[in-house]
């Protein structure tokens, strides 16, 4: 099978194509014929040599797929042979075929009908832009950051594949969600997705806006992206009582806490990483997915925002996309 390896830590220049064998699945694994597979920042932390892939997992990047299962594993019972599925996976999305959880992995929630639609609108480049942003959002912003219907979500990094997915789910469950962005154009984007306001990060100062924009109140839950000096800002703009979730770092790993602060207003700082947790805790997350989401996905009411459509042998140019920052939504590989 075709696969892309990374050949040494580096630009998008040291992705090779090249030829493996197709894996054999595991006890309670799938394996996927894969169609499409997602392109996310991962990756490229991975392919730079600053995000080793866990204990057991492919060095194969790629932590999201949809296809069609080709082979089941032992005692694997809820998938058969021709299901379509999408899946997260520790590794090993950006291949022909690639093994996966059987409790990872989800329905496709589309119609298959690929006939005459643009790769953008292929049920399975759409399925395969979903299980890494829906898997993050859903244990980010609802499980740890409670997020309930009625109050106020900050988005940092709104025109991501994590910022499109979270303004739509938090919308569609009856939150009201503000969302940051570097351009006006993807403000813009945001707002048509859901988000009471796009707030260009550029130009306005996050804080003066959330506060405008909630009577004073605040944000009641914070997804951030950055870290670093944004730490501070993002708990004066936190609502009494707000939770700040942090998924990832790039504005650096250490800030400054005012802790006087985070007594008085009686604030939580929580956050998490995806990809080491253990296969048990995905799975539960991925019931939670079926249960609370996927009716959203079936309904339209939550839908992949797809900004580019590579094919596999070109996966460097989809990571130089994705590098770029002019993306909105999700980058997808085509197998």
């Amino acid at each position: 099978m075709r696969v892309i390896e990374i050949s040494e830590p580096g630009g998008p220049e040291v992705l090779r194509l090249a030829e493996r064998p197709v894996p054999t699945p595991a006890e309670g694994e799938v394996l996927i014929r894969v169609h499409a597979a997602g392109v996310n920042r991962p990756d490229l932390m991975q392919r730079e040599g600053r995000y080793p892939a866990p204990p057991g997992a492919s060095d194969l990047p790629g932590l999201e797929v949809a296809g069609v299962v080709a082979a089941v594993g032992p005692s694997v019972t809820r998938w058969s042979v021709g299901d379509a599925v999408c899946a997260l996976v520790s590794g090993g999305g950006y291949a022909d075929f690639c093994t996966a959880p059987a409790s990872q992995c989800l329905p496709l929630p589309f119609p298959i009908d690929v006939s005459g639609v643009e790769a953008a609108a292929d049920p399975f480049v759409r399925a395969a832009a979903l299980p890494e942003a829906c898997f993050t959002v859903w244990t980010n912003v609802f499980e740890r950051g409670g997020l309930a219907a009625g109050e106020t979500l900050l988005v940092h990094g709104g025109a991501s594949g994590i910022g499109t997915t979270a303004t739509q789910m938090a919308h569609a469950r009856g939150a009201t969600v503000l969302a940051t962005a570097g351009s006006d154009e993807k403000c813009r984007a945001i707002e048509r997705l859901g988000a009471r306001r796009g707030i260009n990060y550029r130009t306005e100062d996050f804080v003066d806006v959330v506060k405008a924009e909630t009577g004073g109140h605040g944000a009641d839950v914070i997804l951030d992206i950055m870290g670093g000096e944004y730490l501070d800002r993002n708990l004066r703009a936190l609502a009494m009582d707000g939770r700040l979730v942090q998924i990832a770092v790039q504005g650096g790993a250490k800030g400054t806490v005012d802790l006087a602060r985070v007594m008085t207003r009686r604030l939580t700082i929580t956050g998490s990483t995806l990809r080491p947790r253990t296969i048990e805790e995905k799975a539960a997350i991925a019931g939670a997915l079926r249960e609370q989401v996927w009716p959203l996905v079936m309904a339209g009411a939550v839908s992949p925002v797809i900004d580019s459509v590579f094919p596999l042998e070109r996966a460097a140019d989809a990571h130089r996309r994705l590098e770029s920052g002019g993306h909105i939504g999700k980058v997808v590989l085509t197998a």
